[in-house]
């Protein structure tokens, strides 16, 4: 076996691989077909890894993954729900826990959060094809297209060239959204980043460029070409009558430079090719746009039948920012709803279909907050993301609705020291640095300084001297071009409010903007197919799960000749086929 490689167990070769042109590689022996499962084979090749991964295979492996886990006799699935928590470790969890059961006056260490009640639990490899430590872009597509593929790309295989519109052509991969569409099911994306964030944009996009958001984006980049911005593709989605929800940040991708900024008028529109995108969308029968909660909360559920809001100019609004608003110089204050609210006026409209719906919801901004180095934005938007998720379980029947509660990738942030129980979720350890000499008192490091629970391996909390902070604690936000050192070493936090929302936890290596981590990441679930999500998977696995389980997603990819004789979805799905190109 050649170095390196690492072959899928447990799965069997399908006759009509051959045809899918995976027959070169050798293939293991077959095992014994497991209880409940199907005695026709599947499996995938044997390949050297990664040099010999391809699209397809990353399909078809997922395929047999899932259908290991899922059986033959398939789960029945009328809804499904995808949450996404975008940058949520399990260290996230862990801290979000525990600061809301002790912002209720609980005890934080037994409280759950409500995806941590969900049933059925596994864990994601989320590695990319190209990076041990990943991005949004491919994570996500892989949980919406059911393959693997190369940081920075979007709803495209790993064939393709970063940043070269030509290169996309045959490589664009159908997202579960668009699979939705063709089913005649409602479809949604809600979110707290710009519609056309990575995230987001997996759902509906198709680009080898994340940053392409708005066709300026495209028109600075020198292999652009003729590609559809994300803001575009969202607008002019080619699927069934497209999304009938799309709600979140990112107005100024969709307005017109002549056109100014409903909440910072100093800001105009950044599209230059003369669509209104927001006016193209409103031009639809039943559609409605909104871009505040007044607007939001008069929304006619009965009436509407594609609802686009757009909250903010980019991102929206961190949740503890979101609930106390500052005054900012040059901005018209305006309210927005919470990704739970969001997330119950999205049920309502696309429970309308009878036939169903498939929802992808994401707690984006846990991601920023990170990046900032700032642990409290990030520990309230998880709970944030988890009141949304309450939501859902509220408002759906656990007989028909899938909900997968998941993360794209995690976050540096570590958990550390010997606080004892109860010790405050932002504050200072007390109990000590050694687990032997845990108590009461105020940990000390070897310098003789107190620490925080919560600390960041790199990051903007870099406790040296910048452009913009003096030597020491840092406050949120911190932005700096240049790093002047740290010559006190570490500060004393005796005098520090550790718990005040923009204290940054202190980081170890100074980076500008804290990096993502590498490590696997949780999922959640309830509902039809929820007891395939077991063991360790890899992230493309989700989306087959996910189709095997509800049978209009999966007997449109059967009519598409996706399928093998047992109806499982094996061969990659022809994008431009299905729209008739």
């Amino acid at each position: 076996m050649p170095a390196g490689e690492r072959p899928v167990k447990h799965l069997r070769l399908l006759p009509c691989l051959i045809a899918f042109g995976l027959s070169a590689c050798a293939t293991r022996p077959e095992a014994p077909a497991a209880a409940g499962t199907s005695a026709n084979p599947i499996t995938v090749p044997q390949i050297t890894r990664p040099q010999q991964e391809t699209a397809q295979w990353w399909f078809t492996a997922g395929a047999a993954a899932a259908h290991a886990n899922v059986g033959a006799t398939p789960p029945r699935a009328k809804n499904v729900i995808v949450f996404l928590g975008d940058g949520m470790s399990i260290t996230t969890i862990a801290a979000a826990h525990i600061l809301a059961g002790q912002r209720q006056g609980k005890d934080g260490e037994s409280t759950r959060l409500a995806f941590e009640t969900l049933p059925y639990t596994a864990l994601s490899r989320t590695y990319e094809t190209d990076s041990q430590t990943p991005d949004s872009a491919g994570t996500m597509t892989a949980i919406m297209s059911g393959v693997k593929t190369k940081a920075g790309f979007i709803g495209v295989g790993q064939g393709a060239l970063r940043s070269d519109c030509a290169s996309t052509r045959g490589n664009e991969l159908l997202s579960m959204l668009e699979l939705a569409e063709l089913a005649g099911m409602a479809t949604g994306a809600v979110t707290t980043t710009k519609l056309t964030h990575a995230t987001p944009a997996a759902t509906y996009g198709h680009l080898p460029e994340r940053n392409w958001e708005a066709d300026v984006n495209v028109k600075e980049s020198e292999k652009g070409g003729d590609c559809a911005d994300f803001a575009r593709q969202l607008i002019e989605n080619p699927f069934g009558d497209g999304l009938e929800v799309a709600l979140g940040g990112g107005r100024e991708n969709f307005m017109l430079p002549t056109q100014r900024d409903p909440e910072e008028p100093g800001r105009p529109g950044k599209r230059l090719d003369q669509r209104d995108l927001v006016a193209q969308w409103s031009a639809r029968p039943g559609a409605a746009y909104v871009w505040n909660k007044e607007q939001f909360d008069k929304v006619d559920i009965g009436a509407t039948r594609h609802l686009l809001g757009l909250f903010e100019r980019s991102h929206m609004k961190f949740d503890h920012d979101r609930q106390n608003p500052a005054a900012e110089p040059g901005r018209v204050a305006a309210d927005e709803p919470s990704l739970a609210e969001m997330t119950r006026t999205a049920l309502k409209l696309l429970k309308k279909n009878p036939k169903g719906y498939f929802l992808m919801v994401e707690g984006g901004r846990i991601d920023h907050a990170h990046h900032a180095g700032n642990a409290y934005r990030a520990l309230t938007d998880t709970i944030a993301f988890a009141d949304a998720v309450q939501v859902a379980l509220d408002d759906t029947d656990a007989a028909d609705t899938l909900i997968v509660v998941t993360a794209d990738h995690s976050h540096t942030m570590t958990f550390a020291g010997y606080p004892q129980r109860g010790n405050p979720m932002m504050g200072l350890v007390h109990g000590g640095s050694d687990f032997e000499d845990s108590g009461e008192s105020l940990a000390l490091d070897q310098g003789q300084q107190p620490y925080t629970t919560l600390g960041y391996a790199n990051g903007p909390g870099y406790t040296g001297a910048t452009d913009t902070q003096p030597e020491g604690p840092k406050t949120f936000p911190h932005y700096y071009k240049k790093l002047l050192g740290a010559p006190k070493g570490r500060p004393d936090l005796r005098k520090v409010d550790t718990t005040a929302p923009d204290y940054m936890q202190e980081a170890t290596v100074p980076f500008m903007g804290e990096s993502h981590g590498g490590e696997d990441v949780a999922i959640f679930a309830r509902g039809p197919g929820a007891q395939a999500f077991h063991g360790e998977l890899e992230q493309n696995v989700i989306f087959h799960i996910i189709v095997q389980s509800a049978p209009l997603l999966r007997a449109k990819l059967c009519a598409s000749g996706s399928c093998n004789a047992d109806k499982v979805p094996v061969k990659l799905p022809d994008r431009a086929s299905l729209l008739g190109k």
